[in-house]
């Protein structure tokens, strides 16, 4: 049986590594697939923590859940990922309770990500918890507390300038290009892995940049004949990814690969190139920048240029900030009022229960009638109230507290003092 602290917001923890004490090589080394997701959750309903759920993306892995002990949630992720538990447990971070939920609220509405405002954030929630939910693993508390980031973080979008703007990885490489390759409209770009980071760099590139000169490659060749067929781009298969590599002159690398794919043996005695690696683990083995010929830039070195839209959006952090302490106060008092019911519903259950033992005792009597409902009535009143005064006298150190709050309750308008 899960034990009692899952119901005590004291043993609700978040632990998790992100972009700010960590690299893309190390957070790469503890990414989450969804294969491992699965694994983790059914690993956590074995041990009886049936409300977690991991938020996996390029900027961090976390894992929000009940434990008796953070170390259990980190010992889950590590048992699922490559990386070194005792390396995750030196970057992590540890937030308990009020400190957890507000951090949820932080990361769902883009005030943690390493773009200011990062809308996408919110949908790889809904995914992550969609996940969980399925798998069982997603308990009310936590299903409560979704839904109230959800709605925080369409009122944001809606209500201040948080996300306005272009700002994300894909309008980053567009910047960058613009910097490192004036004369892009006269080189041949390839992207290798058309998923969705690879489509919205691909697009951004189209529409800021004027680029049509792009080959897409993809494990699943119709992916890629699918998405090229819809813009007029060339695609290539992926058998032949080398002869690609060899005539593009920018690469965008966005695939999803557990290990490098792109070598420095694919580039042997090369043009200049431009690789930009936009996967999370690196798909592009780091020896490729140590060729004369070939320069290698990563998410981490993309996420540094700043787009003159955050200036404008660190001036909407406070408003930000306000509606999310409304709506955590909110459902704060929603979690108190639940804990509340449980021992109010209880109490009703001892009342009835009362009631109906007194009833039957009535009716079992040799002289039952109606009229003897009042007698009845007085017998209950004087039962609760030496329920009462049993657990006053019993607990004499709270005797007083126990006293004032009964007064306080029923109104009495009895002075103490």
């Amino acid at each position: 049986m899960q034990g009692s602290y899952s119901k005590d917001i004291a043993h609700f923890h978040i632990v998790g590594i992100n972009y700010k004490k960590t690299d893309a090589a190390i957070r790469g080394s503890f990414a989450i697939n969804q294969s491992q997701y699965q694994h983790l959750l059914e690993d956590a309903k074995a041990i009886h923590m049936d409300d977690v759920f991991v938020l996996s993306t390029c900027n961090r892995t976390e894992i929000y859940g009940f434990a008796d002990d953070p170390q259990q949630l980190v010992e889950l992720v590590c048992r699922e990922t490559n990386g070194d538990c005792n390396l995750f447990s030196q970057l992590s971070y540890i937030k308990s309770g009020e400190e957890a939920i507000r951090h949820l609220y932080q990361v769902g509405t883009g005030l943690d990500s390493q773009i200011l405002g990062d809308y996408e954030i919110i949908g790889q929630i809904r995914t992550a918890t969609r996940f969980a939910k399925e798998h069982g693993c997603l308990g009310g508390f936590q299903e409560r507390l979704i839904n109230s980031v959800l709605q925080v973080s369409k009122l944001i979008k809606n209500e201040t300038a948080l996300s306005a703007g272009t700002v994300s990885v894909a309008f980053a490489t567009v910047r960058l290009l613009e910097q490192k390759v004036p004369d892009i409209l006269h080189k041949k770009v390839l992207l290798v892995g058309v998923g969705k980071i690879g489509r919205n760099t691909t697009k951004n590139i189209m529409d800021y940049l004027g680029v049509k000169q792009i080959t897409l490659v993809n494990r699943t060749t119709t992916v890629a004949a699918d998405f090229a067929g819809q813009h007029g781009l060339r695609y290539a298969p992926f058998e032949q990814l080398g002869e690609e590599l060899q005539a593009a002159d920018i690469i965008l690398v966005a695939s999803n690969a557990p290990e490098p794919t792109i070598l420095p043996a694919h580039f042997p005695h090369s043009s200049s190139k431009l690789v930009i690696d936009l996967s999370i683990p690196f798909n592009v083995a780091p020896e490729v920048n140590d060729l004369p010929h070939v320069e290698l830039i990563n998410v981490d070195e993309l996420s540094r240029i700043q787009d003159e839209t955050l200036q404008m959006r660190l001036q909407e952090v406070p408003k930000a900030q306000a509606i999310i302490g409304e709506h955590m106060t909110e459902f704060l008092y929603w979690y108190k009022m639940r804990k509340h019911a449980v021992v109010l519903k209880a109490v009703k259950d001892k009342l009835h229960e009362i009631h109906t033992k007194e009833i039957q005792q009535q009716k079992n009597s040799a002289q039952y009638n109606l009229e003897d409902i009042e007698a009845v009535s007085s017998r209950i009143i004087q039962k609760m109230i030496n329920l009462m005064a049993g657990k006053v006298r019993k607990e004499t150190d709270k005797s007083d507290q126990y006293i004032a709050m009964i007064n306080d309750i029923f109104e009495t308008g009895v002075n103490q003092e």
